[in-house]
């Protein structure tokens, strides 16, 4: 039987190398909670809780291999349903998918187990996340929104998280982000769809949202203005609402790729409501937290699209022959497929980095919300240095998270166009599922923000010292073997480019920042990158190798980028207008 899991052995280096047991012990708060709801699920110590996560990764893998792959033309091709009611009725392979998640227990992968979660990290669900997503990028959208659960279990009251947590995990409610509305996409903070309250004080909701990945779904999470005098982010507070005859469906998107995910306009019609924590902080902390969550996903769900490409176009050039050799003999096509492997392994290296830290943010802020709520005993020394290590690993993931998402969604393009570029005429046709894969992964680097986005929100970090303080801590590893050793020496030169051009941007504003800021994300995650290279092949010698090939690969593109941020080159901003001439008319 194939299995997703144990098939990759990057995921099952990664499993070893990031040291679970340590993010173990503080997810399962050093293993003492021995009473509550769930106690007898909960592991005795790192050992036993390291297992049990390959345990149902592997579950998984198997589930994604065996039961997922095989439907996902299927799903494809059958789309979902739009009914005259305004509800939404998904495919039947669809349908069936979802049914044996929530019977492996799979669907409440992160949450508490006194909720019928499973307690994962996010560091487990990053890598589950990428093995569904090989199997079937749209069912991703319904699984990787355990996130919006996530939300209500940080910020809600006892009485919301009683009602819809143990539910969420049995796989009796799906669920949805409903943010964006036909004026408002990236610019969350025009959003107007309205919230009030009536006379015995019940919210409801009035407006319309577009665009919502799974707005079918029975829970929805949605940012509303509770503040009418208040036109920015300030006004906006978080509501959940459980789907109801006041809140349709009015339209079915029909799109360029995953098919299985219904994404939705929907019209919500004085609708029933409760807030999410407290008024104004919708946006400016609940969506924000949500956001670090869904941008990871999406890195995550673009690793699993590029691997599945990926595997398609190896087999094609080792057994296609042409010129009397197997095309992966050719040296453009050794070159191109080599690179794809590379390309797909370093953005692995980087979102799981990145979801490692996460789970780092979020247990800190766990045992800060704990103290608060007086579940927890911290001394003044220990509070002070909890509150220290949240605003220096927020700070941090402010920058890697967009970044993350940002370089392994450009990735996934890439290597899904690539994999079509191996098969030639035949990755054209509909005979192998690469063209599904170009499909699918042409929205990773839209939706959650697009790359545009995504740098402008990076490039701050790289700019601002975030960058510079979390690659020190790189620098300050030694390493015996003395080829890696010069490697590292090779990478100095790097991160002063970086701080070179990130400083001159700086000095010239944020709208010289932001037009620089791609070579400038682009250089700061190559160097980063290959730090985690670096570290990842002290312990594999196929990691040397591809440690080299990136490292001696990258740094003349960062010299070259860097040299074009220090020029001072304004031409697309001064002369817009000369070179782009007038709006087409219709």
């Amino acid at each position: 039987m194939a299995n997703f899991f144990e098939d990759n052995p990057d995921i099952q280096f990664l499993f070893d190398h990031l040291d679970l047991a340590k993010i173990a012990g503080v997810q399962e708060d050093g293993f003492t909670r021995t009473d509550g709801p769930g106690r007898e699920y909960a592991p005795r110590d790192a050992a036993d809780a390291v297992d049990n996560y390959r345990r149902i990764l592997t579950i998984v893998g198997d589930l994604a291999a065996d039961f997922i792959a095989p439907r996902a033309e299927q799903v494809d091709l059958e789309g979902n349903t739009l009914n005259e009611d305004g509800t939404v009725t998904l495919g039947e392979k669809v349908r069936e998918n979802l049914k044996v998640l929530a019977q492996a227990d799979l669907t409440g992968f992160t949450l508490p187990r006194k909720y019928g979660g499973l307690n994962c990290p996010n560091l487990v669900y990053t890598m589950a996340i990428e093995m569904v997503s090989r199997a079937d990028a749209s069912l991703m959208n319904i699984f990787g929104l355990q996130g919006i659960a996530e939300t209500i279990n940080a910020f809600a009251d006892d009485s919301i998280k009683d009602e819809y947590l143990p539910r969420f995990s049995s796989g009796e409610l799906t669920a949805a982000m409903v943010l964006t509305e036909p004026d408002a996409g990236s610019d969350l903070q025009a959003i107007s769809l309205r919230a009030w309250q009536n006379d015995d004080g019940q919210w409801r909701l009035s407006g319309v949202k577009r665009f919502i990945t799974n707005g079918c779904g029975e829970l929805l999470l949605t940012l509303a203005r509770s503040e009418p005098d208040i036109k920015d982010g300030r006004g906006l507070s978080l509501f959940v609402s459980e789907r109801n005859e006041r809140i349709k469906v009015r339209h079915l998107e029909e799109k360029l790729g995953i098919h299985g995910s219904p994404t939705c306009e929907l019209v919500y019609d004085d609708a029933p409501a409760k807030l999410i924590g407290e008024r104004q902080l919708g946006l400016i902390r609940y969506v924000m937290s949500l956001m670090n969550g869904a941008r990871v996903g999406i890195a995550a769900q673009s690793l699993g699209i590029a691997e599945a490409a990926y595997r398609v176009a190896r087999e094609y050039a080792h057994t296609r022959k042409q010129f009397g050799v197997s095309i992966e003999r050719l040296p453009a096509v050794a070159e191109m497929v080599t690179d794809m492997k590379i390309a797909l392994e370093a953005a692995r290296a980087l979102t799981y980095a990145t979801s490692r830290l996460c789970d780092h943010e979020n247990n800190t802020l766990r045992v800060l919300e704990e103290a608060d709520r007086g579940l927890r005993t911290l001394s003044k020394d220990e509070k002070k240095r909890y509150k220290g290590d949240s605003r220096t690993l927020k700070r941090l993931n402010g920058m890697l998270t967009p970044m993350a998402k940002y370089y392994a969604s450009e990735m996934c393009n890439r290597v899904a166009n690539d994999a079509i570029q191996v098969l030639g005429g035949s990755g054209y046709m509909k005979d192998y599922p690469v063209e599904r894969y170009y499909r699918d992964a042409r929205i990773t680097n839209i939706y959650e923000g697009t790359s545009q986005l995504q740098i402008v929100a990076a490039v701050r970090g790289v700019c601002s010292g975030a960058f510079e303080k979390h690659i020190t801590t790189f620098e300050e590893h030694e390493f015996k073997n003395k080829a890696l050793h010069e490697l590292k020496q090779m990478l100095g030169e790097g991160k002063e480019l970086v701080l070179k051009g990130g400083a001159f941007a700086k000095e010239r504003g944020n709208e010289y920042m932001d037009l620089y800021g791609r070579k400038l994300v682009d250089a700061a995650a190559a160097v980063l990158i290959s730090h985690l290279f670096l570290r990842q092949a002290e312990a594999n010698e196929r990691k040397r190798l591809i440690a080299r090939r990136f490292i001696e690969r990258e740094l003349p593109t960062i010299h070259r980028d860097i040299e074009l941020v220090c020029s001072g080159d304004r031409t697309p901003l001064d002369e817009f207008e000369a070179i782009a001439g007038p709006p087409v008319a219709k």
